[in-house]
């Protein structure tokens, strides 16, 4: 196992588990006796936060893999690896303060309500920002999802019409 399996092996759990505990918090939010909900809201959030660590750390070793591939943009990897970044700070973050708001909550302590609020808004940004590292992870070797596949066509092919149309 090299580390480019490594990264696939753990880079869905963070986009996923974030998104999934999203869609959990808001359910909290809209059901009668929501503390059991919105805890495991909290627990997928941790999770996510956990196999950031992994993704993001066998990401290095992954690119090394994928360089030596004929087809692969670096500008494509290293946007991945920025948009990466970004979503670990993000995902680490929605982690600590979800580890904060289930001690609250536990505790009973009135500022949890004011928390839950706030996981809930950074759990909503980093949705986006996880729909965009997995794009953009995506793009380095599925070419088919780029923005040329919504002309019909790869850039690459997009390119060969233009040029025959000169």
């Amino acid at each position: 196992m090299n580390a480019a399996h490594v990264h696939l092996l753990f880079n869905h759990l963070p986009i996923v588990g974030g998104i999934i505990g999203t869609l959990i918090l808001i359910a909290g939010f809209l059901v009668k006796n929501n503390s059991v909900v919105k805890q495991t809201a909290l627990g997928v959030f941790i999770f996510s936060a956990v196999t950031a660590l992994p993704a993001f750390f066998s990401g290095e070793g992954a690119e090394e893999v994928v360089e030596s591939i004929a087809s692969i943009s670096h500008d494509t990897i290293e946007t991945h690896e920025d948009i990466g970044k970004l979503f670990l700070i993000m995902i680490i973050g929605l982690g600590v303060l979800s580890s904060v708001t289930l001690f609250a909550a536990i505790r009973k302590h009135q500022a949890s309500r004011l928390l839950y609020v706030v996981v809930l808004v950074v759990g909503l940004a980093s949705c986006v920002v996880a729909q965009r590292v997995g794009t953009s992870g995506g793009e380095i070797r599925h070419t088919e999802i780029g923005s040329g596949a919504l002309n019909g066509g790869s850039g690459a092919e997009g390119n060969d019409k233009e040029e025959d149309e000169d």
